[in-house]
């Protein structure tokens, strides 16, 4: 806010009584200003404060209004707003204490003697200066209230601390009222204190720059969040627009072919009726004469005519005819199939290779975690691959091992965010792949569901895929993965599988309640003689591989 110098005058103190210390005070370090900036939306804040302020984000924005200012502006210093501040601490500074000795005009004390309960100005001091009993005695820089300096009860000088009662008190208090308690100078009290008063300034300070990094923070998470928002809706306004373009086109053909059939029917027709038309003229004509033949009363006329009567006029046999309409039951049908092949598939699978890179882009870095894993299971050096051995180490039972599953657990553990792995599960027959909380059951019988903690996908018998959820759910995957990527977003509770290398959904466990410290879970199922020893391995992901495939 800007403020403008009234003239001298008496309405001077009703200007000075509008400007208080809160227009002076920066919004980003809570003080008075140092060389005061304006931004380009008029707010004003010191100089330093809103450069690093600019300097810890990414974009360049106003800490009051949000303005964003694509460019980061040249600050200069606010001369007005400088000599406004100027002022007001000078006035600040200018709050004086009159000498309590003059008479009429009180000039300005310089010192407030302790012992006598007054203040001096220059004239009036000198006997403290110069007398030798007043020079005993305690002068401080002039204050106001110097009775509130003053023991009430003994009329003394408040120069202890009673750390005991935490109060100030005079040397007779410490003798009479309270005796034995522990006492310490003012000053060194007021040191203490004021250092104790510094210290926990720092902490606020601190508090708030924690608090502005949060709030930096969830700013630049809702960017990210609505940049997100704007790419899906592009990309969905893309895909369905594109969607609708290839229904139109197939809507037409299918129009189109439905009408060519009805016109070819209607011609067929046509060229039939035309022929039987023609045949019924003829016989008309045959019948006509034949009528009037008949009809004769001359015996030798009509044996003459007779044998001269123009043969019968080939004709079909229409008996067996029938125009037969098209079948139009399978028309729609296999447009749709058609649509669903060359195009609503091409475009799933384009659709799920961008998801894909996109849930590939919180990749993590998983080991097994030896301490978890069955004593039958082998684990390589680097932690990345395990399989079934029919040979049961000797392990020390730990509470973290599961007893009876032939299964383990990711070493790193995540209670927030989005994370994704992939594991290799190329030749095996079985295998159990997901994750579960940190709580879990390790010992005798588990029940691999949400409700025990458990979001798994597992394959039976080398092609029997089926999602564990309650209830089960029988999947169609065909051909089956090679590899599998898992992807979690814990607050939004979800989990994902995938088939990486046709870049294919497998299933999604949605709306799941995680209250605990999510681990990858693994379990590459007994060996079967052979036939399921190949290992489980985590793999880095290459996000060019379903896109190459």
């Amino acid at each position: 806010m800007f403020l403008f110098l009234l003239p001298q005058s008496a309405d001077m103190s009703a200007a000075s009584n509008l400007r208080s210390e809160d227009q002076f005070l920066c919004s980003i370090c809570l003080d008075v200003f140092t060389d005061p900036v304006t931004a380009p939306c008029g707010h004003n804040f010191c100089k330093t404060c809103i450069s690093q302020h600019w300097d810890m984000n990414q974009s360049c924005q106003c800490p009051m209004c949000k303005e964003t200012f694509y460019t980061r502006p040249q600050l200069r210093v606010n001369t007005f707003i400088s000599e406004m501040v100027a002022q007001f601490r000078r006035e600040a500074q200018q709050k004086e204490v009159p000498c309590d000795v003059c008479t009429g005009t009180r000039l300005k004390a310089l010192k407030s003697c302790l012992v006598c309960q007054t203040s001096y100005c220059q004239t009036h001091l000198e006997p403290h200066l110069t007398v030798k009993r007043l020079k005993r005695h305690q002068l401080i820089d002039a204050v106001e209230n110097l009775e509130d300096r003053m023991c009430t009860k003994h009329d003394k000088l408040l120069e202890l601390f009673c750390k005991t009662d935490q109060t100030c008190v005079c040397m007779l208090c410490s003798v009479l009222d309270h005796k034995n308690h522990e006492f310490v100078p003012l000053r060194e009290e007021y040191e203490g204190k004021k250092a104790e008063l510094e210290k926990t300034e720092a902490e606020i300070q601190q508090m708030i720059q924690k608090r502005r990094l949060k709030i930096q923070e969830i700013t630049e998470s809702v960017k990210m969040s609505k940049d997100a928002a704007d790419r899906q809706k592009a990309e969905g306004v893309q895909v369905f627009t594109a969607l609708m373009e290839s229904v139109e086109r197939r809507l037409k053909e299918l129009v189109k072919e439905i009408e060519d059939k009805q016109e070819t029917t209607e011609k067929q027709a046509e060229g039939l009726i035309k022929d039987l038309e023609q045949e019924i003229s003829e016989l008309m004509e045959r019948s006509s004469e034949v009528e009037q033949l008949s009809r004769s009363e001359d015996h030798l006329h009509l044996l003459q005519s007779f044998s001269s009567l123009k043969a019968a006029p080939p004709t079909k046999g229409w008996t067996e005819v029938r125009v037969h309409p098209p079948s139009y039951e399978d028309t729609v049908g296999r447009a749709v199939a058609q649509l669903e092949e060359t195009v609503w598939k091409p475009m799933k699978k384009k659709l799920f290779e961008a998801e894909l890179q996109r849930v590939q882009q919180y990749e993590v870095d998983v080991t097994l975690d030896p301490d978890t894993a069955h004593p039958e299971l082998i684990l390589s050096d680097d932690r990345k691959q395990v399989y079934h051995s029919d040979v049961r180490n000797k392990l020390p039972d730990n509470p973290e091992r599961f007893s009876l599953c032939v299964c383990g657990l990711g070493e790193q553990s995540f209670s927030s965010g989005r994370f994704y792995f992939e594991v290799q599960v190329k030749g095996k027959t079985d295998w159990t792949l997901g994750v579960t909380t940190e709580s879990i059951n390790r010992k005798g019988f588990i029940t691999l569901s949400p409700q025990d903690g458990f979001w798994t996908v597992w394959l039976r018998n080398g092609n029997e895929y089926e999602a564990l959820d309650d209830p089960s759910v029988d999947l169609c995957v065909h051909p089956g993965p090679e590899k599998v990527g898992v992807f979690v977003d814990y607050e939004e509770g979800l989990v994902s599988f995938y088939d990486v290398g046709a870049a294919a959904l497998i299933y999604s466990f949605t709306g799941c309640s995680f209250t605990h410290k999510l681990h990858p879970y693994f379990d590459p199922s007994l060996n079967d003689g052979g036939k399921n020893s190949a290992p489980l391995i985590i793999c880095p992901v290459n996000q060019t591989e379903s896109i190459n495939d």
